[in-house]
């Protein structure tokens, strides 16, 4: 069975190289919409495959630190991305363009690790992230899939590389949150949310 859970971000980036010179030459922003879509054989002891109250936890504070920031690519030019830092306190810069692709595979990524981190308390077994949906505009998105999130033909990805900003770590429930999750530490769901 498959469950989706929709979260919503206001972003702003550029699109280094794409073919929309708007794009790929104007900071702009989006009204972003992600999908997490989950899968499971199996149902918890609420008869759910992963709780909805669960995923508005550490999947969606992750989600939300892109949330009225500017994603920047470290690949793009030094003094633009300097210039961004030092006007914005919200930011995240990636190891990859900030397309709606590679959004896609970030986000997979991320909440692979999560998911991979977190011990389940209510029966859950088997919960896997089947894919990410990013809706960058309302005719356009991008779907990833765990093939897609490792494919080195398109850029290769290392959470290790994703920094976030000193402000959106500070909004974070638990400041080291994402230092806990490169380290692979265990992250107990709560009982009841």
């Amino acid at each position: 069975m498959i469950i989706r859970k929709l979260f919503k971000f206001e972003n702003a980036h550029i699109v280094r190289g794409c073919t929309t010179q708007r794009c790929s030459q104007n900071i702009h922003g989006h009204s972003y919409k992600i999908e997490v879509l989950l899968e499971s054989n199996y149902l918890d002891h609420g008869q759910m495959v992963y709780d909805f109250g669960l995923m508005k936890q550490t999947i969606k504070e992750l989600i939300e630190a892109f949330d009225h920031s500017i994603t920047l690519w470290s690949g793009d030019d030094t003094l633009y991305v300097k210039d961004m830092k030092k006007h914005s306190t919200r930011w995240v810069e990636l190891p990859v363009s900030p397309s709606a692709e590679q959004f896609s595979r970030v986000i997979y990524l991320m909440v692979e690790r999560v998911l991979s981190c977190t011990g389940m308390v209510n029966g859950e077994r088997e919960v896997k992230l089947h894919s990410i949906i990013v809706h960058e505009t309302e005719t356009g998105y991008a779907q990833a899939f765990k093939e897609d999130a490792y494919n080195k033909l398109m850029g290769e990805i290392s959470l290790e590389k994703i920094i976030f900003s000193q402000q959106v770590k500070q909004e974070w429930k638990n400041p080291k949150l994402w230092y806990a999750l490169l380290n692979k530490e265990l992250i107990i769901n709560p009982k009841k949310v």
